[in-house]
């Protein structure tokens, strides 16, 4: 009994190491991409100096692009969304909506409020999807097509729009969200300035109690729900540091679905979306990372800090479980997908610098942070490690989690100032420290529950429940008395 005793004390002092080891790695790779973001931020404020959107929506170089925007179910928030994208500015797109046979009553409230008619459409099947039941246009908007079909899951219905598109260019936006009149312009800014960008993507935030009136964001509040504000932190961190600093070592393995531009002669040749996977939109960034080295075509994926896209984020614990242990699994997908990328140096830093950090730390981290907190308290149980020590590595870890939360807030609100009152960003400092006391561990949990429930070949769209865009600004502002 002694000696599995001491074999037990010795396994848990290696795997402590470890975990020590671990979280220096991870701070170190944390920090480097800290001060690469820092630079990229500087030189895109640089170029804002030479540069305006109003001469990208007038230039004649701007590229005419396709909006391929999927849904289902989205009878609450759809006429909004799309009255939003047809008031961007921008020089010429079409917008196509693909309804993937909803339940509920999308389909009539697009064909009501838009005037759309069926019609006989010839178009390219160059990927294969779902049977197409309709395509109609509209009556009053010339540039609307709506394709009905059956339900095939969200890849598949961007894969029909994708058929469907007129455009070089296409973006893929989110029926649930709203981008900002002058985002077009600025995300497609990267193609007209260098012809071997292939994707760009922006920047995602919480919709959640903004003033949103006829599809339009009136006025941009923090969300009075706690969870959302958690949300709202997480994606300044990851959209700030993580993307931006992947982009600007063309390294980025993910560009968010509910904001990305394409190439769409590069989407169909990777075979469009992949249908058998549940993260559709890094699978196809990863598809093309891969097709465009093995190709040996020169090639640029880019991150734009300034373009943003609100979405609706999760404002009950039992929808944000299922996004996040969605979002896991889906990582795992396309890691396990292209696992030949892996430490290969044929693939330049996406194989040996992005695929290594998203298999290491976005995979595996959950996994290693939920042992390494039961083997310090079983270490500090057992007196293995003094109090002294366990309290050190919490304080350290937890501190450098807010400097870098808070890093990014304080960097939002001097390059962007979205927020227009200062109490909502104090507000965000302070949960950018509670996050780490409850919510982060939460988020780990998930993620580690998700990485031993994973099984493949899953393509639900998922479960999120939408709420009507409030236009009553009395109702959305907590800090207008």
């Amino acid at each position: 009994m002694d000696l599995f005793a001491d074999f037990l004390v010795e396994i848990i002092k290696h795997f402590n190491n470890f975990v020590l080891y671990y979280v220096i790695f991870i701070n170190t790779v944390y920090t480097l991409l800290f001060f690469v973001s820092i630079r990229a931020l500087y030189i895109d404020r640089q170029k804002k100096k030479y540069w305006s959107y109003e001469d990208m929506v007038a230039s004649s170089y701007t590229p005419p692009l396709s909006i391929v925007v999927p849904c289902f179910n989205e009878a609450k928030t759809i006429v909004d969304n799309v009255k939003a994208l047809l008031s961007l500015e921008y020089n010429e797109f079409q917008l196509v909506i693909v309804n993937d046979g909803s339940k509920d009553t999308t389909l009539e409230k697009l064909i009501q409020e838009f005037k759309l008619t069926k019609i006989d459409m010839p178009y390219r099947k160059k990927i294969n999807t779902k049977e197409i039941k309709g395509i109609y246009l509209s009556a009053i908007f010339e540039n609307i097509v709506l394709v009905d079909k059956e339900n095939g899951g969200k890849a598949d219905a961007l894969n029909a729009g994708i058929n469907i598109s007129e455009y070089p260019i296409i973006t893929a936006i989110d029926a649930d969200s709203i981008i900002e009149r002058d985002s077009l312009a600025k995300v497609i800014r990267p193609f007209v300035e260098d012809p071997t960008v292939v994707i760009s993507g922006g920047v995602v935030r919480p919709v959640n109690d903004c003033v949103v009136d006829k599809g339009f964001i009136e006025s941009v509040n923090l969300s009075k729900n706690n969870l959302v504000r958690f949300q709202t932190v997480e994606y300044l961190r990851a959209f700030l540091f993580g993307r931006l600093g992947w982009g600007s070592l063309n390294a980025l393995l993910i560009v968010s679905g509910a904001f990305g531009v394409f190439r769409k002669s590069v989407v169909i040749e990777a075979g469009g979306y992949t249908e058998d996977t549940i993260g559709e939109d890094m699978e196809l960034v990863v598809k093309i990372h891969r097709k465009m080295i093995e190709s040996k075509t020169p090639y640029k994926i880019v991150f734009v800090p300034d373009p943003v896209c609100w979405t609706q984020v999760p404002e009950e614990k039992k929808i944000l479980k299922s996004q996040r242990k969605r979002w896991q699994k889906g990582l795992m997908d396309s890691l396990f997908n292209h696992k030949k990328m892996l430490f290969n140096p044929k693939y330049g830093t996406v194989g040996l610098l992005a695929m290594p950090y998203y298999f290491f730390v976005e995979m595996l981290g959950a996994v290693v942070e939920v042992l390494g907190y039961v083997s310090f308290i079983v270490s500090f149980w057992l007196g293995i490690i003094s109090l002294e020590f366990f309290l050190l590595f919490l304080a350290v870890s937890v501190l450098y989690g807010i400097f870098l939360s808070s890093s990014a807030i304080l960097l939002d609100e001097y390059n962007f100032s979205k927020y227009e009152r200062i109490p909502e960003y104090l507000l965000l400092m302070i949960f950018s420290v509670l996050e780490n006391f409850g919510y982060r561990q939460l988020n780990a949990w998930w993620r580690f529950t998700a990485f031993f429930e994973y099984k493949r070949h899953n393509k639900s769209w998922g479960e999120m429940s939408r709420t009507e865009f409030s236009p009553d600004k009395s109702k959305s502002n907590e800090f207008n008395n």
